[in-house]
This record gives C-alpha cells, sequence and structure tokens, in this order.
C-alpha cells in the first residue's frame, strides 16, 4: 500500500471495522502511511469522564513556516441490518466507478484523500499535523477535544485546519463549511397527581400542561437568522407520560427537545428563553422542572479569511464551481478546533453515509484529493486566492 494513493489507502482503512470506540487497526494503517511519508506520529488514549476509552493519533512533519492542520476520524457507525448490504460492509468493493464500504464517504476517505495529497508536498515547505480520533461518532468525549488540549500543552499551534467531513452536497466542492450551528437538548418533566380517570378531581392531569408547553415551545419563532446562519430551530422530540392504561390519570410526564442555534446564543441564553417560555404557560397546580441534556455544543463561525479564499478559488480551479460557504447541517469535531484556530470543513459529497451501502465515487476521491494538494501548495508557498 503507497502512501501516495488514496484509493488504496482508503481500502485499507474501510476494512478495518472501526466502530466507536475500537479502532480496530484504522490507526496502525494510518500510522506506517505516515512514517513512510516522514511524519512523527504519537498514539494517545483519553478516558475517563464518564465514557469508554479512546485511541487517538497526532502526527507532525516540519517544524517552521506556516502550519496546516487536518482533522478527521477512522471511527464509523455500526453497519445495522447486514441483509440490507449488498456485500460485507467491511470488505471494500468497486463497482461502476463508485467505492462501496462502511465509512467510504464518513470520513475515511477525507484521511486517505489527505494523506496521498500530503505525500507530493516537500517536507520543507512548511508544517502538516493531523489530529485523528476514533471517537467522533459517539460521545466524542474522549476524542478530538482531548486531542486537541493535548497538543495545545505540547507547544503546538496552527494556522489554519481543514476537517475532511463529507461538506459536498451534491458535486464534489459545491460547498465547505465555515462554522457550524450549536446543538442544546433538554427534558422538561411535569408533576401531576395520579387518579382515577372517573373522579379528576380528586387527581392532576399534567398532560394538559405538558401540550401547553410543547404549544409555547413551538408557535413562536425563535430569531430570524444572522448573517452567515439560518434561523435558530426547536424540535421536540418527544412526549412520555409511560402510562398504557386508559382509565388512569398518569402522575407525570416528559417532554424532549432539541434547539440547533445560531451565533445570536449560547447555551445559558437558551436556557432562560426556554424557561421565559416555560413561565407563560398556566401551569394548573403542577410542578415543572427542566434539565439540561448532556453538555450544549456551541456555534462557531471561522474568520473569512485569505485562506478561506485561496480555498474557495482552489477548489474553482478544479471543478468550475465556486463553493458555497455554508454553517448547515449538524455538528461536527470542528467546534473542538474552532477553539484554538480558523477551520473549516472540506470533503466529499455525503448522502450515502450512514446508510447501507455507503460509497463514494472513485472520481470523487482522487478530485478531493487534488483539491488538497493543490490547496496546499498555495497554503505554503502564501499564494493569494
Amino acid at each position: 500500500m503507497a502512501a501516495d494513493d488514496p484509493v488504496q489507502l482508503l481500502k485499507a482503512l474501510i476494512a478495518c471495522p472501526s466502530v466507536t470506540p475500537d479502532a480496530a487497526g484504522a490507526l496502525d494503517v494510518l500510522d506506517t502511511a505516515l512514517a513512510s511519508l516522514g511524519f512523527t506520529t504519537t498514539h494517545l488514549r483519553f478516558e475517563g469522564d464518564g465514557s469508554y476509552p479512546v485511541d487517538n493519533l497526532f502526527a507532525v512533519r516540519g517544524n517552521s513556516g506556516r502550519c496546516l492542520l487536518f482533522a478527521g476520524h477512522t471511527d464509523v457507525v455500526p453497519p445495522g441490518d447486514l441483509s440490507d448490504w449488498t456485500a460485507d460492509p467491511f470488505a471494500p468493493r468497486e463497482a461502476d466507478g463508485k467505492l462501496y464500504g462502511r465509512g467510504a464517504a464518513d470520513m475515511k476517505s477525507g484521511i486517505a484523500a489527505f494523506i496521498a495529497a500530503a505525500a507530493s508536498i516537500p517536507a520543507d515547505a512548511g508544517t502538516i499535523m493531523l489530529a485523528i480520533t476514533n471517537d467522533e461518532e459517539a460521545d466524542a468525549i474522549n476524542g478530538t477535544d482531548k486531542l486537541m488540549a493535548w497538543a495545545k500543552d505540547q507547544g503546538h499551534s496552527f494556522d489554519f485546519a481543514i476537517v475532511g467531513e463529507p461538506s459536498s452536497a451534491a458535486l464534489l466542492g459545491d460547498g465547505i463549511k465555515i462554522g457550524r450551528r450549536g446543538s442544546f437538548s433538554g427534558v422538561i418533566t411535569v408533576e401531576g397527581a395520579q387518579g382515577h380517570v372517573a373522579y379528576p378531581h380528586k387527581a392532576n392531569n399534567p398532560l394538559p400542561t405538558l401540550a401547553r408547553i410543547v404549544t409555547a415551545l413551538s408557535d413562536t419563532q425563535i430569531d430570524q437568522g444572522s448573517e452567515h446562519f439560518p434561523a435558530t430551530n426547536l424540535e421536540v422530540t418527544t412526549i412520555d407520560v409511560g402510562n398504557p392504561i386508559s382509565n388512569v390519570i398518569p402522575a407525570r410526564g416528559t417532554i424532549r427537545f432539541n434547539i440547533r442555534y445560531n451565533d445570536l446564543w449560547t447555551p445559558q441564553t437558551l436556557a432562560e428563553w426556554v424557561r421565559g417560555r416555560i413561565a407563560s404557560v398556566h401551569a394548573n397546580g403542577t410542578t415543572i422542572r427542566l434539565e439540561v441534556s448532556g453538555t450544549p455544543s456551541r456555534s462557531f463561525l471561522s474568520p473569512l479569511s485569505a485562506d478561506v479564499q485561496t480555498l474557495s478559488a482552489t477548489i474553482e480551479s478544479i471543478t468550475g464551481r465556486r463553493p458555497e460557504l455554508s454553517t448547515g447541517g449538524g455538528t461536527s469535531d470542528a467546534r473542538f478546533i474552532a477553539q484554538y484556530g480558523p477551520v473549516v470543513e472540506c470533503g466529499l459529497v455525503g448522502p450515502s453515509m450512514h446508510k447501507a451501502d455507503e460509497h463514494i465515487a472513485l472520481d470523487d476521491l482522487t478530485g478531493l484529493t487534488e483539491i488538497y494538494r493543490a490547496f496546499m501548495a498555495r497554503f505554503f508557498a502564501g499564494a493569494a486566492a
């Protein structure tokens, strides 16, 4: 396996069943490829904080000039029911100009393309770093967050970062992500009093209060959006009372919701907004409690720097398309990297990710490799867009 061949490197990565958190040899594949290109690699295992231990890889080549960081993850989501797949999801398969396998799109292809591109960049051009985790698809506790903190403690810094997540919507290079919305989840519990439906005056049904809260949360637009972000959106995801009996008034019920929010908000101000909406509801003697679920992720927006313009110009020169600068979609590990420097997401087309028969177009893989290579050449030369 040659490190400068993105197809063979991607096949080797797909063959590793690296479902979170088991790296299953994927980091060893990268270690071998990077070492052959003169990178110094460090394997790091992080654990604790109520989550499973995770293996991570940090690699660096060079110690002068401009520094480019590439970040990505080798872990993949489970394949699900194998009968939904045409073949073994961890046996890379070529057919009709496509490469199939779990992780082909999300996002072993981005890693393979970047390493193959780096193979053509002279070692003295500048400094290249890679931060690779096997903990992005699940808890993301012992992965990139801790890996970046470790790198900072070791004295590493960067001028610009690329996360190789699928950022293209329909065609290679039609979009790069310059930021991400934040995610805020919560649980609202309404406590009433259980009783017989024939004697409602001896009980207090929490369901009318639950319904009023759902309406209060859903019937008001939170904001109109901002310059680079769409409007903040709240979705109620479930209403539960755990009551299968038709002649019993339940004692309590819960609402779960998620808010994807823009740069006009913080987790603290969103919590206050939710409390305000709850306070506007007639509680009818019930008790209402709000709990924030997990750790909210903050929104971020990278500076629209010359490097972003250079990347956009590079993509246009290769694909003929100027990429849209987007902040759409869910969240990614770029949120951790944004705490240390400017970062964008630039990768392949993503519609097949997390699906059965996940795949990429081989032409897109070679095209992404060329985008990375050409961008690095301009980045290290200091060429403007």
